[in-house]
């Protein structure tokens, strides 16, 4: 995803998928700490897929699985019950393809963020520049470091702050779930923190 000042977020639906990225999955902060969701993806093996070709498996019944551990991870933060609607759809539709439910995703959490925000999908490959792409910079197996970017994460209050101290680089419904209106503030402020 690219996003150039307030013109149109841009989603690269050219690049070839690569396993163990952000693609498919996101963290929350359970009662236990870190929790990963994985959307499972139908692998093509000895093929290289686009990521506008990606679809979604269902052998296991991950919705569930994934709506269950946002409830109980997020059942008691200020503002889940005022946004639940907002997420509990997506995990009653069964999406064919990844990028339509990353869409989805996006869409949701721009209304919630009130970021009026157009989302165009590329018609080609855009490559980016090197050091440039966050897709790459941004990986689960790698610590994300921020001063490599202006992205400085302000601290917020989450719901298991006290057991788990601050978590940093969570799912974005891990923000709006505890700082409701104030989320967009919380990233500007990590925007722009030095």
């Amino acid at each position: 995803m690219l996003a150039v000042d307030n013109g149109p977020v841009l989603i690269e639906q050219y690049d070839h998928y690569t396993k163990q990225t952000y693609r498919n999955r996101c963290k929350i902060l359970g009662a236990n700490g870190i929790i990963n969701l994985v959307v499972p993806v139908v692998k093509q093996h000895g093929q290289k897929t686009l990521m506008k070709d990606i679809k979604i498996g269902y052998d296991t019944d991950w919705q569930r699985i994934h709506w269950q551990s946002i409830v109980s991870s997020y059942a008691s933060a200020p503002f889940f019950e005022f946004m639940e609607d907002s997420y509990h759809p997506v995990y009653q539709k069964k999406y064919n393809f990844l990028l339509d439910l990353n869409l989805d995703l996006l869409h949701i959490a721009l209304d919630l963020l009130q970021m009026h925000r157009s989302i165009v999908k590329t018609e080609k490959f855009n490559r980016s520049l090197p050091g440039s792409d966050l897709a790459v910079a941004i990986h689960p197996k790698k610590q994300f470091i921020h001063e490599s970017w202006e992205f400085h994460p302000a601290e917020y209050h989450q719901v298991f702050i006290e057991r788990h101290g601050f978590c940093q680089d969570l799912s974005i419904m891990d923000l709006l779930f505890n700082e409701g209106p104030n989320a967009a503030a919380v990233l500007k402020a990590s925007a722009t923190r030095k």
